[in-house]
């Protein structure tokens, strides 16, 4: 969690300091804000962070689809898997089951 009292400093603090900065971005795995004139510009974490970041992306746009979908079902959206691959059969002439 970020933690405005000691993870936004000045891109110039950063250049001046990158080691140490990347000491902790690796230790703590919290994102640092960096700014310039005063105001927020980037954001800069470590890659294991960002790829943890990504992935709970990723869980979590699958989570909601997935809900979308119960939705779409839940109020009678859609048809039965059976009409529709057998739909997929006759357009691209697929032998069905004998």
């Amino acid at each position: 969690m970020l933690d405005i009292s000691k993870d936004i400093h000045s891109l110039s603090h950063f250049k001046r300091n990158t080691l140490e900065f990347i000491r902790q971005l690796k230790e703590t795995g919290t994102p640092v804000v960096l700014t310039v004139n005063g105001k927020a510009e980037l954001v800069v974490q470590d890659a294991a962070a960002y790829q943890k970041l990504i992935e709970l992306v990723d869980r979590l746009e699958t989570i909601e689809a997935i809900r979308r979908g119960i939705e779409s079902v839940n109020r009678g959206e859609g048809r039965p898997a059976e009409e529709f691959f057998a739909e997929m059969e006759r357009k691209y002439n697929i032998p069905g089951d004998a």
